[in-house]
């Protein structure tokens, strides 16, 4: 299979690339950046583009030649979160150029999502559970959603919405909290300022979130929204504290520096049914 990956040099995409490398798939590689592709250890093993995916004048029938599946991971402008140009750029430009892609005779197609679509729900939520979104950012991705349902209507394609939530691991923004976290060690510092900490979170690291979605690739026949979760709550303090251990660093956690953000809930995590049962299934195979 040849599979498209957009965004193909970000946190996400570059993991997911050499995912579906391990796999045995062949990959067009499409990024705005080339240095940062050309920096990335799977860049000679790919075919790659660089490109814009919301230039309108982007041959998106000579990128999509060829090409089975696409795994759309591009979306610009994060962390910012409540941007009005989620909606009033992001959404109309990559509505169109998934539009095109899939005019040009792509049927498989794989978006990632956010758990920002459900806004703010408490507890653990499935795949089942309306989204209710309560940010720029999610509410775009929510009405993405939308209009991709409503074209099936009209162009039948197969599309799997792969429901990120809490990811790190290495590529990962340098103002998260990890690593925010790693830097205050490294520099020496005697304490680091977070929150109170008590926020329950699903955190999943990038390697495993990158296996599941190239699991959701070779499996045309699951659609529909999928939680990529690891169905676990754990407390922004414990995340923290192991991570301290694992570094067997002395830093102190200054406790109650920050305040809780206002667009997430006090506690929160994914149920992970059907990623758990796609993922034994490939083992089982």
């Amino acid at each position: 299979m040849n599979v498209l990956v957009t965004g193909a040099s970000g946190f996400v995409g570059r993991h997911l690339v050499s995912a579906l490398l391990g796999k045995g798939f062949k990959v067009r590689a499409v990024s705005r950046d080339l240095d940062a592709a050309r920096a990335l250890p799977w860049f000679d093993e790919v075919e790659f583009v660089a490109a814009d995916i919301q230039d309108p004048n982007l041959d998106v029938a000579a990128l999509a030649e060829g090409i089975d599946v696409i795994a759309h991971l591009a979306w610009s402008g994060l962390p910012n979160y409540q941007a009005l140009f989620h909606f009033e750029r992001n959404l109309p430009l990559d509505y169109a150029f998934l539009k095109r892609v899939i005019e040009a005779g792509v049927s498989q197609v794989l978006v990632t999502g956010t758990c920002f679509e459900y806004g703010l729900q408490s507890g653990p939520l499935s795949e089942a559970i309306a989204p209710q979104p309560n940010t720029p950012y999610g509410l775009a991705k929510h009405t993405l959603r939308q209009f991709l349902e409503a074209l099936q209507r009209q162009q039948p394609f197969t599309l799997q919405w792969a429901r990120l939530f809490y990811l790190h691991g290495e590529g990962q923004n340098p103002n998260s909290l990890l690593a925010s976290l790693d830097r205050a060690i490294d520099a020496g510092e005697a304490q680091f300022n977070m929150s109170a900490g008590d926020q329950l979170r699903d955190y999943l690291e990038i390697r495993q979130a990158a296996a599941m979605l190239a699991a959701l690739v070779a499996r045309r026949d699951v659609a529909g929204v999928i939680n990529c979760c690891s169905g676990q709550p754990v407390s922004v303090r414990a995340l923290v504290e192991q991570r301290v251990a694992e570094r067997q660093a002395n830093i102190a956690l200054n406790l109650g520096h920050y305040g809780y953000s206002a667009h997430e809930p006090m506690a929160f995590w994914g149920v992970a049914e059907r990623i758990s049962q796609l993922a034994g299934e490939q083992h089982a195979a």
